[in-house]
């Protein structure tokens, strides 16, 4: 019994539990899953350097942003690219994602648009057990080897240096889901814009999303951020359910370095605790009472836009355009739905 990510359909916060057997290569889910993780609080200091419990636990993960729409917003990436390109129109592009967690939008742009809109796209993340459970959605997503699948690598490395991991220039690349804010320092950034910059082709793309800078300039108050996502059955039965904590009000910010200790936290628990899945990594460390938690805290820095800005241009990156979401009906300067902020950078000629 497999708790496997499934496809977002029309804004339902859910994520179906399918019976099937576990494939030889389904194995990579369960690192990170040992009993002194799950149940640990730990620390994470080192710049973009994402934590060894959350991100190690890349199941959870993928179920607690199961929420986004990741159709749409690759729509929407793509569309950007091509409004704001300066390089060849009308060719097949290759893409490049930067700290790809599950790869969802890496794999949504592969599956949803054809060979002659999409060529390829490589994912590239920091933790070997995303880039394992990446593999895995590419195997579900986009089937065997001779198809779309082999338009997909996933490398282990480090957002901030992979200068020469890669042989051919890119046409777009995405930081999405706020992975920049684990860039601590200037240093850090510049360093991950300059390996942006080395491979990517002259007016090429970047699309940055990160929170909104309303929350640093309201960080004198530290408030909660959670979300629940049912777990549902494939008759639409609810069976259990995540609660996710992503910031609490207890969290301390230090207003010089725009740094917030953002508590981290996962509760992970089924109505009926004879029914857990014992051979499911998720479900293995549940107490008697059908629950599992996971918490830690994670620094995190909240960028300004101009900050965005003066950093990209150091390494020859311009900003062209901003959002208040991924969409590009949302400016930023929306009271009610600009809760992002997205920045699309282009490479100078």
């Amino acid at each position: 019994m497999v708790l496997r990510a499934a496809k977002r359909r029309a804004g339902a916060m859910s994520r179906r539990k399918t019976q099937e057997s576990r494939s030889d290569n389904a194995e990579s889910t369960t690192r990170g899953f040992d009993s002194s993780e799950a149940t640990s609080m730990s620390t994470q200091t080192t710049p973009s350097s994402k934590s060894n419990t959350i991100y190690s636990m890349p199941s959870l993960y993928d179920l607690a942003f199961g929420y986004r729409c990741y159709e749409e917003e690759v729509e929407f990436l793509l569309d950007t690219h091509d409004k704001y390109s300066t390089s060849e129109k009308n060719v097949p592009i290759r893409i490049l994602e930067l700290a790809a967690g599950p790869a969802r939008h890496s794999l949504m742009a592969l599956s949803e648009h054809p060979p002659s809109s999409v060529d390829s796209v490589v994912a590239l993340d920091l933790s070997q057990e995303m880039v394992n459970y990446g593999m895995e959605n590419a195997d579900h997503e986009l089937g065997s080897a001779g198809g779309r699948r082999d338009s997909f690598e996933y490398a282990c490395g480090d957002m901030r240096d992979f200068t020469g991991l890669f042989s051919t220039k890119f046409d777009t690349a995405w930081i999405l889901l706020g992975s920049m804010s684990h860039l601590l320092t200037n240093d850090d950034v510049i360093r991950c814009f300059s390996s942006l910059r080395s491979a990517l082709k002259p007016g090429s793309t970047v699309v940055v999303e990160l929170p909104h800078p309303r929350e640093t300039f309201s960080m004198g108050e530290c408030t909660r951020n959670g979300w629940t996502v049912p777990l549902v059955e494939d008759d639409d039965e609810e069976y259990g359910e995540l609660n996710i904590v992503w910031g609490d009000e207890d969290d301390e910010f230090d207003p010089i370095a725009q740094v917030r200790q953002f508590t981290v936290a996962m509760t992970l628990k089924v109505n009926n605790p004879e029914d857990i899945p014992k051979e499911d990594p998720l479900f293995m460390q549940m107490n008697e009472d059908g629950q599992t938690e996971v918490k830690e805290i994670v620094p995190m820095r909240l960028f300004t836009l101009q900050e965005i800005d003066a950093l990209a241009r150091c390494v020859g990156l311009e900003m062209v355009a901003k959002y208040g979401a991924l969409d590009e009906e949302v400016a930023m300067t929306e009271e009610d739905d600009a809760y992002r902020m997205v920045c699309v950078l282009r490479c100078k000629e």
